[in-house]
């Protein structure tokens, strides 16, 4: 029996809590050597996942065991607490009020909550109107900006804003079209623009100008099935040059929204897979390397992994589970003459999350390794969370790691996100129509910490001292990063990376994006009690088309290990 079936028995549900009352560009070696960072991992570990904790890397460990909903939507923001929420009409949470607009003699379930992943805390929030299925990004100023949902919340954009006290604000017209399983990007001009839905083959921006609905075709030309359309949340990745790559199905183009015009068609990824819901694959736009050379131009580089058969949702309804691609395409988007390059992960995976790392790896965790998203229909959950290690070279060599499984099952609805320690926060899994904690996968209301590897290491982390500027950049300006690491000599690579926070769900995280900022070498300055003090100069990203405006995490990573983050504001 493969490891990923061995743990399912051995799960109990979870309790429900009781109810309460109301209250050209380079070749990609050439690309490689640009890199200014190379952290040595394991080699691939074969298509037996290790059951030895000793023979994998990386550990869990439960934050919450019942935070009262289940993590089916999740966005971090710049004052480092994540705003998680699911559907309004799944029935009764197991979280109650106090909730605006409830009755006192009701009692009153909320569908969204604050977290804070320190402290461990939870505050229920106020969701009024529908969110099943929605997108969202943060803004330019830091604000959650969440749109679209189902039936009452298809056209409806809610704001968040990181203070104490804040609530959900709602606009009920937000949206022009109803978006239903749509997809958002931050653009270079602080805009957002909203891609598809379910029959929604369009475009739109927040915020709304005029009424107008730009179409785009390709999102017809994509779907494989009148009745179960697999395109849904498209893959949107801001470009370089500022236009935007859009996937869905097995393809992609380049789209000049600003013009409403696609400049660009790429291949068809090879092997007849789908890659969007509900066939659920992920995607990343692979870290961009900065250098004085490439600022304006950095290559830029997509990757695709994992989804099934066009049909598999279909076939799951008729209790056929296919099994999931293990295939994984990345392509240059920017090249002169772009091709998918296909690998194969250690084993399939359907709605897998795909979250980057400080140091550029991306790590792939939650899914299944048969069916599709959507109720009920998957088998096989993969617990085993594998590491791409990004620019690992050489012939033969795997760019793979599995790691150390989870004992949770995370289906249908479940999400991934990087925190400012370098953790990831891993929750949700609900493939059931409401709360169900007797079902064959039951609804699940914990959340709980992944520690990459290079948290479990012995070695020594950074620690940043001082930014300047601190806060705030304007592009091409100069920033001084000093810091300090427990050893005499700093005997790693150093490099500095931003990130921008995603909005996650449906194992899509929008709006990711991390850049390795151009710098020159570390200088040490004093050292004291067995740290070791050192500064390196960088430039911070030179357009808004390579670092659209808005918070980012910034990371000193020495020898592949990232320190703690700090926010900065880029625009």
């Amino acid at each position: 029996m493969p490891i990923y079936l061995s743990f399912h028995a051995a799960l109990s549900p979870p309790k429900a809590q009781p109810k309460k009352k109301k209250h050209e560009h380079t070749t990609m070696e050439s690309r490689f050597s640009l890199l200014i960072t190379m952290v040595t991992l394991s080699p691939f570990l074969g298509p037996v996942w290790p059951a030895d904790p000793t023979v994998a890397a990386g550990r869990w460990k439960i934050l919450s065991r019942n935070i009262g909903i289940s993590a089916m939507h999740m966005a971090l923001l710049p004052n480092d607490k994540v705003i998680v929420f699911d559907r309004t009409d799944s029935g009764p949470s197991n979280i109650t009020g106090p909730v605006q607009g409830c009755q006192t003699d009701q009692v009153c379930y909320a569908h969204s909550v604050e977290f804070d992943p320190v402290k461990r805390t939870v505050r229920p929030l106020t969701i009024l109107t529908d969110t099943w299925c929605s997108s969202g990004a943060l803004s330019s100023d830091g604000e959650l900006v969440q749109t679209g949902g189902y039936r009452t919340g298809e056209r409806v954009v809610r704001y968040f804003r990181p203070c104490p006290d804040c609530d959900w604000h709602e606009d009920p017209n937000g949206l022009v079209s109803p978006r239903w399983y749509a997809s958002n990007q931050v653009l270079p001009d602080g805009r957002i623009i909203v891609v598809g839905g379910r029959f929604q083959f369009s475009y739109e921006f927040i915020p709304k100008s005029d009424t107008k609905l730009y179409q785009l075709q390709f999102l017809k030309e994509t779907l494989f099935s009148a009745k179960i359309p697999n395109n849904l949340y498209p893959f949107l990745h801001l470009s370089p040059d500022g236009n935007l790559f859009i996937f869905a199905g097995d393809r992609g183009i380049l789209l000049d929204y600003n013009k409403d015009v696609v400049i660009r068609n790429y291949p068809v990824m090879p092997g007849g897979i789908s890659r969007n819901y509900p066939s659920t694959g992920s995607s990343v736009l692979l870290p961009l390397v900065l250098t004085r050379d490439n600022a304006e131009n950095p290559v830029a580089e997509i990757l695709v992994c994992g989804g099934t058969e066009p049909e598999a949702n279909r076939k799951a309804d008729g209790g056929i589970f296919v099994p999931a691609s293990r295939s994984c395409g990345r392509m240059v988007i920017n090249s002169e003459s772009p091709q998918w390059e296909m690998e194969e992960m250690p084993v399939g995976r359907v709605m897998g999350d795909m979250i980057t790392l400080p140091n550029g790896d991306v790590l792939i965790v939650n899914g299944a390794a048969k069916g599709s998203a959507g109720w009920g229909v998957a088998r096989d959950p993969v617990l085993n969370p594998v590491l791409y290690r990004f620019n690992q070279t050489g012939s033969g060599l795997s760019r793979f790691q599995v790691l150390n499984p989870s004992v949770i099952p995370r289906l249908y609805h479940s999400t991934a996100h990087l925190l400012s320690d370098g953790r990831v926060l891993v929750g949700g899994s609900n493939p059931n129509v409401n709360y169900n904690f007797t079902a064959m996968y039951p609804t699940e209301l914990s959340l709980e910490a992944f520690y990459p590897p290079y948290l479990t290491a012995d070695a020594p982390r950074p620690v940043i001292t001082a930014l300047n500027p601190d806060v705030k950049l304007a592009y091409r300006q100069r920033i001084r990063v000093e810091f300090k690491i427990k050893r005499r000599e700093l005997d790693a690579t150093v490099a500095i990376t931003v990130v921008a926070p995603s909005f996650t769900t449906h194992s899509f995280a929008m709006n990711q994006r991390l850049l390795f900022l151009a710098c020159g070498g570390a200088k040490r300055k004093t050292a004291a009690a067995g740290d070791s003090y050192f500064a390196v100069e960088c430039d911070a990203p030179a357009t808004s088309a390579v670092a659209p405006p808005g918070y980012y995490q910034l990371f000193v990573v020495s020898g592949g290990v990232p320190s703690r983050a700090k926010w900065i504001h880029i625009k």
